[in-house]
C-alpha cells in the first residue's frame, strides 16, 4: 500500500500543479508576475482581495448561475434522453435499429464548428437565439449520443432473465427500467452524467456564437471578456478562473461517490 501511495504522488503533483499555479497567479500582483523573480508561493494575503477583484470588476456570479443552469438543464435532459434511446437499442429488435446507433455514434464525427452555420439558422427560427435554453438544446444534441453509447453498454451486460422475472411478479417495461435496469445501470449512468456536464459546462463555441446579452452569458465566454486588446490582467482572470473551476472540482467529486457505490448497487446474488 506504501509503495501505491509513493507511485501516485508524482501524478497527484502533476495534475494539481495547474490548479495550485492558478492560486498563485491570482493572489500576485501584476507586475510582480512580469517582473524577474519567480513566486512560487501564494500570497494568502490578497486572496480575498482577488475574488473580490473577479466578482466586482463583471457579473462573475450571474455568469456562473448561468453555466450551472446550462450544465444542470444539458445533464438531465441528456441523460433523459439517453436512457430511452439505450433501452430501446438494448432491448428491443426493430427495423434500422443498427442504422439509428451508427447515426448516434456518427454526429461524434462532426466537429461544432461545422454545423454553428445551419444550427444559428434554425434557432434563429425558433426564437432559441440569446437563450439559456438554446444552449441546453445545443449542448444535448452533441453530448446525449455519447450517453446513449455509455449506458447501452451497460445494458447489454445486464441479463435479460432478471427482467423475465421481474415481468412474472407483475412489472410493467417502465417499471423494470426503473427498478431493475436503472440501478445495475448506476455506475454508467453516473459517469455519463460527468461527461455531460463538462461537455455543457466548458462549452465555449455555441455560447460565443449564440448569446449576445452580458446577462446571459456563460462562464466560459464571460472569462474570454477578461482578455484586453493590449492589457490582460492575469491575476483577475486566474481568480475568475478558480471560481469557473471550483464547481466543477465539486461536482466531480460528489458524483464520484455515487460511482463507487454504484459499483455494488443493485448486485444479484447467484
Amino acid at each position: 500500500m506504501r509503495v501505491r501511495f509513493i507511485a501516485l504522488v508524482p501524478f497527484v503533483v502533476v495534475a494539481g500543479f495547474p490548479l495550485y499555479w492558478m492560486v498563485v497567479t491570482a493572489t500576485r500582483r501584476q507586475d510582480e508576475l512580469f517582473g524577474g523573480d519567480v513566486h512560487w508561493l501564494p500570497d494568502v494575503t490578497r486572496l480575498g482581495t482577488a475574488f473580490t477583484a473577479a466578482v466586482d470588476g463583471a457579473p462573475m456570479l450571474r455568469w456562473l448561475t448561468n453555466s450551472a443552469f446550462v450544465a444542470a438543464g444539458t445533464t438531465v435532459l441528456s441523460l433523459a434522453l439517453a436512457v430511452l434511446a439505450a433501452y430501446a437499442l438494448s432491448r428491443f429488435s426493430f427495423r434500422g435499429r443498427g442504422v439509428l446507433g451508427f447515426a448516434l455514434f456518427a454526429t461524434q464525427m462532426l466537429p461544432e464548428a461545422l454545423i454553428v452555420v445551419p444550427l444559428y439558422a434554425l434557432f434563429l427560427t425558433l426564437g432559441l437565439l440569446n437563450n439559456l435554453w438554446g444552449l441546453v438544446l445545443g449542448n444535448t444534441a452533441f453530448a446525449m449520443p455519447v450517453a446513449v453509447w455509455i449506458i447501452k453498454t451497460a445494458m447489454d451486460a445486464i441479463p435479460r432473465e432478471i427482467e423475465e422475472a421481474a415481468a412474472l411478479d407483475g412489472c410493467s417495461r417502465y417499471a423494470m427500467l426503473r427498478r431493475v435496469v436503472l440501478p445495475l445501470t448506476a455506475p454508467s449512468l453516473a459517469a455519463a452524467a460527468v461527461l455531460a456536464f463538462f461537455d455543457s459546462w466548458n462549452e465555449f463555441l455555441l455560447a460565443n456564437t449564440f448569446m449576445v446579452d452580458e446577462e446571459k452569458w456563460p462562464a466560459s465566454k464571460g472569462l474570454a471578456s477578461f482578455v484586453g486588446e493590449f492589457v490582460t490582467p492575469m491575476p483577475t482572470v486566474m481568480s475568475a478562473a478558480l471560481l469557473f473551476t471550483l464547481p466543477a472540482v465539486v461536482f466531480f467529486l460528489l458524483v464520484q461517490r455515487h460511482i463507487v457505490a454504484g459499483l455494488t448497487a443493485g448486485a444479484v446474488k447467484g
